[in-house]
């Protein structure tokens, strides 16, 4: 699959790539940013590690690419960056372009079953299969064995979830969640090495933007579905190796203060789980639900990768 590189920007000794692909998932053209780090421009045959950035609500790729500032850390530790969009783009869907929460910029990291939206709103297996498959393809400099995750919202809900197949079969079908998937964040067969995110919606069954977009993407009644979206019910289930999940909320994040992150929900889950020590939760004193707050924690969570990817 073809990329075409719409601009290429200097950026901390690195490239920033502007790139659109024709994507089979979503059915339609999606556009992205790749950040190259120094080490992956000056020698197009060295191999570095992958760090995916998924954004949140009404955001685009180059929402993270141009104001959340990893790419400072990246270059200094040699990790390439990706930014993909939220959500397929002009579908011509009805409804699609009606609400910031809900369509268009909020495809929620979920393939949906529900028609009209399953015909493209296939995003989970646009970042965990059909995307990162391209990249590698692609970009030789990637290396596709060391790759990690994070996000901002409703993108810190797809770091912590997302899965490189179903974990149900989909379109009416219903099953038990199978063991070897549960929380597959962590066990998923492109390998993540470490997984951290930023005010996610950690439990959005029981949130009003999860249960707007679970109702419209799955329908009302896939209390299986929804349930294998959400963090929050995948960790309660999570039976695999020791965590080490890294959050940041700030407190004036008004989402916070509205119920929409409850982080509190995956803290408990956590602990039930005799996980406590495997999350760790970091409430911020003052920031809010912006890209600064992003700006200012970047470094430590391109710090949390490496650590992974660098093992």
């Amino acid at each position: 699959m073809a990329f075409k590189t719409t601009a290429t920007i200097a950026s901390f000794g690195g490239q920033l790539l502007k790139l659109t692909h024709a994507a089979k998932t979503t059915s339609c053209d999606m556009a992205l940013n790749l950040f190259l780090p120094p080490a992956a421009t000056l020698n197009p045959l060295h191999k570095v590690p992958v760090l995916f950035f998924l954004a949140g609500l009404t955001c685009t790729g180059d929402n993270g690419a141009e104001k959340g500032f990893f790419q400072h850390a990246a270059a200094q530790r040699g990790i390439a960056v990706v930014y993909p969009d939220t959500s397929p783009r002009g579908l011509k869907i009805a409804g699609e372009d009606d609400a910031y929460d809900f369509g268009s910029g909020a495809g929620f990291y979920v393939d949906a079953t529900q028609a009209p939206w399953d015909k493209g709103y296939k995003m989970a297996s646009y970042i965990s299969n059909e995307l990162p498959t391209a990249l590698f393809a692609h970009f030789a400099q990637l290396d596709a064995s060391r790759v990690s995750i994070t996000g901002h919202s409703m993108g810190g809900h797809g770091a912590l979830t997302l899965v490189s197949g179903p974990l149900f079969p989909l379109r009416g079908h219903t099953a038990r969640l199978p063991k070897e998937r549960k929380a597959a964040f962590l066990k998923n067969p492109h390998a993540y090495k470490s997984v951290s995110a930023f005010a996610p919606i950690a439990n959005p069954s029981r949130c009003p933007w999860g249960q707007k977009a679970f109702g419209g993407y799955f329908g009302a009644h896939a209390a299986d579905q929804w349930a294998a979206h959400d963090a929050t019910e995948l960790l309660k289930r999570y039976e695999g190796p020791p965590l080490d999940v890294l959050i940041d909320i700030g407190t004036n994040d008004n989402f916070y203060k509205q119920k929409q992150l409850l982080p509190e929900a995956f803290a408990k889950a956590a602990e039930a789980a005799g996980r406590a020590a495997e999350v760790r939760i970091r409430y911020n004193d003052g920031y809010d639900h912006s890209y600064f707050t992003i700006a200012t924690f970047a470094d430590d969570h391109v710090a949390h990768a490496a650590r992974y990817l660098f093992a």
